[in-house]
């Protein structure tokens, strides 16, 4: 399944919007909001269609979750009503512009949901049980308004992983957990991608994993010293375009868009470490340039690579 690049990356840089904290879910609030993200979603559409692929659709909820919000002068009860507007929204969207392409292939609505903290940097050390109360009421919203699945992106620690894992469960929605990694393969707080896995498969199992917000070269650090089977339990990749770490990223004023060359065959390695890789698509610094490159290298790849059959 082809999934998108990074949203907030893509608009801020190439389309001038202001987006406060890094927030895209107030876009849902007006016209010319909703317009911007439908041309936003519609071309990786384009892309799932040329491959023969399916397409997850990731609500814009990142940041809509009760710390950020708050910094917006949203309420739980704001955050609420907009989390189920963003599904219900992707939902038109595949029922009237991708109506043609869910006749053919899955197209699935996930209610993505970001860290309590900032995603770059390892926070406190979350409990599960608390963790799950945080994201309970943004996992309810996304259920309520039928959802297809749930997703959590730059996760950076098992507590926290393993509490949207609880508060999904209790919600009745499958959902997967997503890390991310500094440059040394390692999560920002310093454990290992397999020790962290491992926890949360001791704790709350999700239905998958992902990995996101690195470049493939970091991520591919992370998964090699992964067992056999913790590697097929990741099923999705999003990765970023640049080599940079997390804090070179986030001191830069300009957006590292990588080589799109490089961004491709580096997946590719990584993608043939990964056996049950389904999901693929980009995070920071990437647009669907990235992602069409990324598919159109494993469509050279052909019958044998591990995002086919």
């Amino acid at each position: 399944m082809v999934t998108d690049g990074g949203m907030e990356t893509d608009l801020v840089f190439h389309h001038g919007v202001d987006l406060p904290q890094f927030a895209a879910y107030p876009l849902l609030a007006t016209p010319a909001g909703r317009a911007l993200l439908r041309a936003y979603y519609l071309p990786y559409a384009a892309v799932a269609r040329e491959h023969g692929a399916g397409l997850l659709l990731e609500s814009p909820t990142w940041r809509a979750n009760p710390d950020w919000g708050a910094r917006l002068g949203d309420g739980v009860a704001d955050l609420v009503a907009v989390n189920r507007a963003a599904i219900r929204w992707l939902q038109t969207l595949r029922d009237t512009d991708l109506a043609g392409m869910a006749d053919t292939v899955p197209v699935l609505v996930s209610g993505m949901v970001g860290p309590r903290g900032d995603g770059y940097r390892a926070g406190e050390s979350a409990d599960p049980a608390e963790a799950a109360a945080y994201h309970q009421p943004q996992i309810e919203a996304f259920a309520e308004a039928g959802a297809d699945l749930v997703t959590a992106l730059t996760l950076t620690a098992a507590g926290e992983a393993a509490g949207v894992v609880r508060a999904a469960r209790a919600a009745g929605t499958p959902v997967a957990v997503s890390f991310t990694v500094e440059t040394d393969g390692r999560l920002p707080g310093g454990s290992t991608l397999a020790a962290t896995m491992g926890e949360v498969e001791a704790s709350d199992p999700p239905d998958y994993y992902l990995l996101n917000c690195a470049h493939p070269t970091h991520l591919a650090l992370a998964v090699a010293d992964l067992s056999a089977a913790q590697r097929d339990r990741i099923v999705g990749v999003r990765a970023n375009a640049s080599r940079r770490s997390h804090a070179e990223l986030d001191e830069s004023e300009e957006l590292d868009e990588g080589d799109l060359a490089d961004f491709a065959t580096t997946s590719e390695v990584l993608a043939g470490a990964l056996p049950r890789l389904r999901v693929r698509g980009g995070c920071c610094g990437t647009d669907v340039r990235h992602v069409a490159a990324l598919w159109a290298q494993d469509h050279r790849e052909g019958e044998t690579s591990p995002t086919r059959g």
